[in-house]
This record gives C-alpha cells, sequence and structure tokens, in this order.
C-alpha cells in the first residue's frame, strides 16, 4: 500500500486515469482474483466448490477477495438467505467481457510455460 500523498502514489493514479491497461491490472492484481474469475466463468460459482478448485487458497483469502471483487464491481453475491446458508457467485457483465481474454491468456501461458520452464533449467544448469 503506498503512502496517499507520496509521488509513487500520485503517478500510480494519473496512470490508472489516463491508461486502460494500467487500470485494467491493477483491478485485476492481488493473488487468486483471476483464478476466482476464471473458476466462476466455468461454472463453479458456489463458495465451498470455489476452495476446492483452487489449489492453495486460504478460507480467510478466498473470502477477503470475493468481497474485495463484490466491491470493485467484478462480480455478483447472490444469498439465497437460506438455511443452511446458501451464496452463489456471478461475472458482472464487464467481468464477462474479460472472460475471452482470460481464455487467450491461459492458452499462451499453457504454450510458453514449457519453453520458459525449459529456459531456466538450461539457465540454472550453467
Amino acid at each position: 500500500m503506498r503512502k496517499a500523498n507520496s509521488t509513487n502514489y500520485e503517478n500510480q493514479k494519473k496512470l490508472e486515469e489516463s491508461c486502460g491497461l494500467t487500470y485494467a491490472m491493477i483491478l485485476l492484481s492481488g493473488r487468486w482474483k483471476v483464478n476466482i474469475l476464471w473458476n466462476i466463468n466455468n461454472g463453479i460459482n458456489r463458495y465451498g466448490r470455489l476452495k476446492n478448485g483452487i489449489p492453495g487458497i486460504s478460507e480467510k483469502m478466498l473470502t477477503q477477495r470475493l468481497r474485495d471483487m463484490e466491491n470493485e464491481g467484478l462480480i455478483i453475491r447472490k444469498d439465497f438467505n437460506k438455511v443452511p446458508p446458501h451464496v452463489e457467485y456471478y461475472l458482472t457483465e464487464s467481468s464477462k467481457q474479460l472472460t475471452p481474454i482470460l481464455d487467450k491468456l491461459c492458452n499462451w501461458g499453457s504454450q510458453v510455460r514449457p519453453m520458459l520452464m525449459e529456459l531456466e533449467k538450461q539457465l540454472t544448469a550453467d
């Protein structure tokens, strides 16, 4: 977190306001956000299923990220007001526009991962 009166903070705010890419990257930054969006897009929209579908995420972090993403307008939380609790999460219209981009990023990551891992092995072997 940057100090609100620092030069770095002011520069970041200027970039957010003037550059769509910077704004998008800041909005999606933070561990797990992209994974949560990806899972919700793929039909995993209940808390327990999200928890099981994202290896390594803690309950605390999943809860926090879901709250953050709801406040940021990335997801919609629907509470069915039942006992036991029944809550589902959905993508907002703006997040739905992001899904083809996430799909392309996923494909790109799958393609370059083996090449970059091989390169890393070669560099560490030297």
